[in-house]
């Protein structure tokens, strides 16, 4: 049965919004590999100066069990209670450029409804299109560029930024559902997906948040401050570099890595050993997680006042 209800409300004095904008859209959910976009999503709403234009129920749209709220305890008292955020708001570039901007969790619930509304709400500002990344993990090296698949009808993009062209079934999220309405209505819309190293993806990657605001920059032409970014970004690939050349199998798999990945660039079979210089193979090399788990064990036993360590604790 169709959802019949109201699951955002408007938010009175909102800014007046100019139309032709593009919608950019992060949502969290069944899959962040590196928190590229819960990264994004935090670093935007404190470099973008967004406005509230639209706030959605989560009383309708989350599973609470699912992803339970934070509240703080202060000694002896609850002291602040910070439910999730699902918000459209209008915010600005570095240069002073507006957009609008749908930033927060993946609905659990109510798709359809979430997605006629996205689109009602693009349709009264006239938004020029639909701009959204997410992230997954990959048997790629951190020693390489993030490569990104791109959907949607851009071709300009997909040309010039799509490096895995698969033909497969996925799991679906909501962003895939607003993609597929949008480009049913004609409208012009794109999707990167971010390509993470599968041993890094448990991690809080600032070169993947770096690389998901390269590739909306590129499809919006908007300017985002990255400075602090970058600045995460050189501390955590040098931490983790440092702990590779620690690890004999670590630095095997890495190695195995840069061939399969050079060789797919290149044209080449990624299966084919001929040119391996290394002379080891998968097999002998520990799994995803075992590696995840021990890259997790070095990045959270850094010292405790360093604040940007990528660990998640």
């Amino acid at each position: 049965m169709p959802f019949s209800g109201e699951i955002h409300e408007r938010v009175a004095n909102a800014p007046a919004v100019p139309h032709g904008l593009p919608l950019v859209m992060l949502l969290t959910g069944f899959t962040d590999a590196g928190s590229a976009v819960s990264g994004l999503i935090d670093h935007l709403r404190e470099s973008t100066s967004p406005q509230p234009l639209a706030i959605f129920d989560n009383d309708v749209l989350l599973d609470y069990r699912a992803r339970r709220p934070v509240i703080s305890f202060d000694q002896d008292h609850l002291a602040e209670f910070r439910p999730p955020r699902l918000e459209l708001s209008l915010a600005t570039d570095a240069l002073g450029r507006p957009f609008l901007l749908l930033t927060g969790y993946e609905p659990d619930f109510a798709w359809n409804a979430f997605a006629e509304t996205v689109l009602d709400l693009a349709a009264e500002f006239e938004a020029s299109g639909l701009h959204w990344v997410h992230s997954i993990a990959m048997p790629v090296p951190h020693t390489r560029p993030i490569g990104t698949t791109v959907s949607g009808n851009r071709r300009d993009l997909v040309v010039s930024h799509s490096v895995w062209r698969p033909r497969t079934q996925v799991p679906a999220t909501a962003g895939h559902l607003l993609e597929y309405r949008f480009a049913e209505r004609g409208e012009r819309v794109v999707g990167f997906v971010l390509l993470v190293p599968h041993y890094l993806a448990e991690t809080e990657n600032p070169e993947a948040v770096s690389a998901a605001a390269e590739k909306l920059m590129a499809s919006t032409g908007l300017v985002l401050m990255l400075d602090a970014v970058q600045e995460r970004r050189a501390d955590y690939i040098a931490r983790v570099d440092e702990q590779v050349a620690a690890n004999d199998e670590l630095q095997q798999m890495v190695h195995n890595l840069e061939r399969r990945y050079d060789a797919y660039m290149a044209g080449r079979d990624p299966e084919d050993d001929s040119y391996d210089e290394g002379g080891f193979s998968e097999r002998d090399l520990p799994s995803a997680d075992e590696l995840a788990a021990e890259l997790e064990r070095y990045l959270a036993s850094r010292p405790s006042g360093d604040e940007d360590k990528p660990g998640r604790g």
